[in-house]
């Protein structure tokens, strides 16, 4: 099993940043792709951002230019830095992997826990 671990969620004002991390650990074999989500009270859960085995990455609308997706391949973990944050940007974020834990078993979605993120003044 692979296990996530998300943190640096918290309160800023717009405008501010944050940079949230993502620990992956357990058995992990290999990792095809990571991404951040985000959930809003009463709004469905949507993708923000995420990168791919070969480092490249893709964003929401609402969130290009703004937040930045990278990842350390050795450390198995994700960051998302957001900057120029808006209140719109409040939600819990979510950390997703792509990975197969052995060889032989096939990819599968792993979830972490979840961190808030609060935007507001």
């Amino acid at each position: 099993q692979v296990q996530l671990v998300e943190s640096g969620g918290g309160l800023v004002q717009p405008g501010g940043s944050l940079r949230l991390s993502c620990a992956a650990s357990g058995s992990i074999f290999t990792t095809y792709a990571m991404a951040w989500y985000r959930q809003a009270p009463g709004k469905q859960r949507e993708l923000v951002a995420q990168v791919f085995s070969s480092s490249s990455a893709t964003y929401a609308d609402s969130v290009k230019g703004r937040f930045a997706i990278s990842r350390d391949i050795a450390k198995n973990t994700v960051y998302l830095q957001m900057n120029s944050l808006k209140p719109e940007d409040t939600a819990v974020y979510y950390c997703k992997a792509v990975a197969k834990s052995t060889i032989l078993t096939p990819p599968s979605n792993y979830w972490g826990q979840g961190t808030q993120v609060t935007v507001s003044s």
